[in-house]
């Protein structure tokens, strides 16, 4: 590679090489890293056109008076620059909701610099280490005038309630959509949430870890994948239970009449095992919620929305505007180009022109607001010590309301996904845009901010997939396969400062999922910020494959024994994992292979549960889940998540990595061993999870 765009590369954040999962050094191909630094912006057409981006660089913060942003440490030492022309004087102070602090000009000596014909200088200052956890802003005030930024100060850590202080707490990890009632129209809502939650609080769980509930397009096909929304700020309005509304019971009869039979339907549909249909069921919900909005409001509920509505801004009009739109025009792909870019005159009229529609949506995300807090008092009131733990999602549909709404922080013509690694030897490309480390940084990083804060509003804690992608995220240019990528940094420190400072605010842990190919440091920087990574029963084993001991696991974790990228364990163990992906064309090695080195794992596990006292002879699949379960309790790690799946012993597995029409993604409903499909009311009934909470609590 030229070593002119090897150093472009390395100045915009962008990967030449990388260790993969194996350790293996991997060289990227010049191709990826010119059509990376090209989504950045940077001509790399020639050597000119590289020096030019290398200069544009380097002079980026010598053109500006302070940084777009300063994201620091509350009781650590921390410093600002400030470029002035040199030899002015300037001052510099924060202001706070309290008032105004100054800040103490630092003896630090930086040669100045000519930039475009001014000579600039740069001055240093302290910052305050007393200031106030949050969002301020950052004055300097010169010859020139003032100039101001973001400034938001951060914790050094996010700490466990102090409920769970000196035990681990434990919980069931839940996909939603697939756990339903006789009171579901076919698709898990937020009341089954609720009644889960307080089904498995009364056996002592401190908390319910559940599936992105990020939301989907409001016109069909909607997305079954909670992992590819359209935002991952506002929820699926799929969730909504619409009698649980408060204008609900005063639906005129003749209507309530009307739309009944469509209800009972729907009701009906959640007593089959049949693959899940989100379309049916949105339309069915989508008329029964128009019903409920026509009825008028009191007083004190409008005044509850009109609340909701202020505290949710520009994010929630542009949303709703975005979803109106799909209702009006349809795919994003087929839109008019005036109506692409949301600060368009045409999309001005647009929200005059829509407004009852945009109304719709915007009345469906306080509705939301409201079951989830219920759904969260339910789970708190059960004895939970954290209640629901709401899970972020990597990025967003490619065609959806963020890459509309936010496209300027968002990467053109890139894809994220994953090299090759244990989910998916071949990479994977999830089809999402990334932000743009650059611009998301010129933006403050204020739409991070307000995602995270309508996320964690109603929440205990946040589980945050692929939360390597908060260091780096593998850039895949659009049309290459996936393992034709590279790896883009992020400023990770201002990235972890906010997403702690949003849960300190919250009063939430964080969980990291943070499997896959990532550098030995990244662990320990999430350790120090008091986020709890992720262990995985499966995965945790010695070099000769032998399992490792659960006391060695780490302690900042979630541990479990499965995730729902795998099988359930039940399906684990009959080799599901294998079968499946020999099917669907993912192996790199040989069925046969494959298929050993399976019976090998499951020989030296079944031993190794043997020979802790944990199974004996004869046993069933059943009894070996349970063993699996008590093995892995006995780490020391501060929070343990059973799958929903392994209490009633399902086999199929919920998402298989790298497919999309190929299986069924995010459409099987729970069921059991048989095939026969749970309902929430069924499990107290059920003896498995009994077994299986017992196990680890070590009775």
């Amino acid at each position: 590679m030229d070593d002119l765009l090897r150093q472009c590369a390395d100045a915009y954040g962008v990967a030449t090489e990388y260790v993969d999962q194996a350790g293996q050094q991997q060289y990227v191909e010049e191709e990826t890293v010119r059509r990376v630094l090209t989504a950045l912006d940077v001509d790399t057409s020639s050597s000119e056109s590289l020096e030019r981006a290398l200069s544009e660089r380097r002079l980026r913060d010598w053109r500006r008076t302070l940084p777009a942003v300063v994201v620091s440490r509350k009781a650590r030492p921390a410093q600002v620059w400030v470029h002035v022309p040199h030899g002015t004087g300037v001052q510099v102070w924060v202001e706070t909701d309290d008032g105004r602090t100054p800040c103490d000009q630092v003896d630090r000596w930086v040669d100045p610099q000519f930039v475009d014909g001014v000579q600039i200088g740069e001055a240093t200052f302290q910052i305050p280490s007393d200031l106030p956890l949050g969002w301020h802003r950052l004055i300097a005030a010169h010859q020139g005038g003032e100039s101001s930024t973001v400034l938001v100060v951060t914790p050094d850590r996010v700490d466990l309630p102090s409920s769970l202080a000196g035990k681990s707490g434990w919980g069931f990890a839940s996909q939603v959509y697939s756990v339903r009632s006789r009171n579901s129209y076919g698709i898990g809502d937020i009341a089954d949430l609720a009644a889960v939650a307080k089904w498995s609080g009364s056996l002592g769980a401190d908390f319910l870890l559940v599936n992105p509930m990020h939301a989907a397009s409001p016109q069909p096909p909607m997305a079954p994948s909670p992992y590819l929304p359209v935002t991952r700020r506002f929820a699926n309005p799929i969730y909504i239970r619409p009698e649980n509304i408060a204008e609900f019971a005063s639906i005129p009869p003749r209507q309530r009449a009307a739309i009944q039979p469509q209800i009972d339907a729907g009701r009906e549909a959640s007593h089959t095992a049949d693959l899940l249909e989100r379309d049916p069921v949105w339309a069915v919900k989508r008329d029964v919620l128009e019903h409920v909005r026509a009825v008028p409001r009191s007083a004190e509920r409008q005044a509850e929305l009109t609340e909701f509505i202020a505290r949710e801004g520009q994010g929630l009009a542009d949303f709703a505007l975005w979803c109106a739109l799909v209702d009006t025009y349809g795919d994003p792909q087929g839109w008019s180009a005036d109506i692409e870019d949301v600060t368009s005159d045409a999309v001005a009229a647009a929200r005059e022109e829509l407004d009852d529609l945009v109304d719709f949506h915007v009345w469906c995300q306080w509705i939301l607001d409201e079951q989830f807090a219920a759904a969260q008092a339910s789970a708190i009131e059960s004895g939970m010590a954290l209640g629901i733990v709401h899970d972020l999602a990597v990025g967003v549909h490619p065609e959806g309301s963020d890459a509309w709404a936010l496209r300027a922080v968002l990467a053109g013509d890139i894809e994220v996904g994953a090299p090759p690694d244990m989910y998916n030897q071949v990479g994977q490309n999830w089809s999402q845009p990334p932000w743009r480390p650059d611009a998301l940084a010129e933006a403050a990083y204020l739409p991070f901010r307000d995602m995270l804060r309508t996320i964690l509003r109603h929440a205990g804690g946040i589980r945050v997939d692929h939360v390597l992608g908060l260091f780096r995220l593998w850039w895949i240019p659009k049309g290459a396969p996936a393992n034709k990528g590279t790896y883009v940094r992020y400023d990770h420190e201002a990235l972890l400062g906010i997403l702690a400072l949003e849960a300190t605010l919250a009063d939430a842990v964080v969980v990291g999922e943070d499997l896959g190919t990532l550098e030995p440091w990244v662990q320990e920087a999430l350790t120090e910020r008091g986020f709890l990574g992720t262990t995985v029963l499966w995965f945790e084993s010695e070099p000769d494959g032998r399992p490792r001991d659960p006391a060695q696991w780490r302690e900042l974790s979630l541990a479990s024994v499965t995730v729902h990228d795998l099988p359930p364990s039940a399906g684990y163990l009959e080799g599901e994992h294998v079968r499946l992906r020999h099917e669907l064309g993912l192996l790199t090695e040989s069925f046969d292979h494959e298929w050993a080195e399976y019976e090998r794992s499951r020989e030296i596990w079944l031993s190794a549960l043997i020979e802790a006292g944990l199974l004996t002879e004869p046993y069933t699949i059943d009894d070996v889940v349970v063993a699996l379960h008590k093995f892995a309790a006995k780490s020391p790690a501060a929070l343990f998540a059973v799958a929903l799946v392994d209490a009633v012993g399902d086999k199929r597995a919920q998402n298989q990595p790298g497919t999309d029409q190929e299986y069924p993604n995010w459409r099987v409903p729970l069921c059991d061993s048989s095939g026969a499909p749970v309902l929430i009311e069924d499990l107290p009934t059920l003896e498995l999870p009994i077994r299986i909470v017992d196990a680890i609590r070590g009775e």
